[in-house]
């Protein structure tokens, strides 16, 4: 989810230009494929009890909208498309980097049952907290810049697209809020009594995989420059 999406982009962003401009025959169905695999996926999220099968449809959910915007073939919409898939690795890997975290040491993946963690693992939820606010796409992080820079290019191409950009967002808001609740809050479970602290490396994954994220507002161009 965080490295092979990010190839098929690459390779879509790669290909799109030789098919520009594209035939409406060709550009259509895949707008609308990549238009209604948003809603669907992010609806999917809603009602996933895996943990990790909810990160997975989170980052398809996310691709759609990059596979959109590079549809377009626009300036805009190649370089928000570059930013979500760069921020969105960053953040997928982190989500699954904390949900391994979980599973080695309750060594289930059904959110009904971890619950409560917070209790265990403060600094954990820490991380929680953290990256799922990433994956909503809230600011100062890069993911804003890119998800604002896909809607505008999307609006420009067809007005009605912001409504289905705009449930998108508030589902992806949604399905983000209900992991972390379900994963920290709550009473924890009586078998999960006695669990192995975390480690200094786990933080430290963690640390690299959001710091870059925290950086790179300071300076898009580092990973926008290619399409301005």
């Amino acid at each position: 989810a965080a490295i092979l999406l990010k190839l098929g982009g690459y390779g879509l962003i790669r290909i799109s230009p030789m098919l520009n401009p594209h035939p409406p025959n060709l550009m259509f169905p895949i707008m609308i494929l990549a238009l209604w695999g948003i809603l669907m996926t992010s609806s999917i999220c809603l009602r996933q009890t895996d943990l990790k099968a909810l990160i997975a449809y989170s980052s398809v959910s996310h691709m759609g909208l990059a596979t959109a915007a590079i549809i377009v073939q626009t300036p805009w919409g190649l370089t928000g498309a570059m930013i979500l898939m760069i921020a969105h690795g960053l953040t997928s890997s982190a989500l699954f980097a904390l949900a391994n975290t979980n599973y080695e040491r309750t060594h289930t993946r059904t959110l009904l049952l971890v619950r409560g963690l917070q209790l265990a693992f403060p600094l954990m939820s820490t991380w929680w907290l953290l990256t799922n606010l990433t994956n909503m796409a809230m600011p100062p992080t890069i993911n804003l810049l890119g998800e604002l820079f896909i809607i505008t290019t999307l609006f420009n191409w067809s007005t009605p697209t912001i409504i289905i950009t705009g449930i998108g967002t508030l589902i992806t808001a949604t399905y983000s809020l209900y992991m972390f609740l379900m994963t920290q809050r709550g009473s924890i479970s009586t078998q999960f009594r006695l669990l192995t602290p975390t480690h200094t490396r786990e933080h430290l994954t963690l640390t690299l995989h959001l710091l870059p994220l925290g950086l790179l507002i300071m300076k898009p161009a580092i990973i926008s420059g290619l399409f301005t």
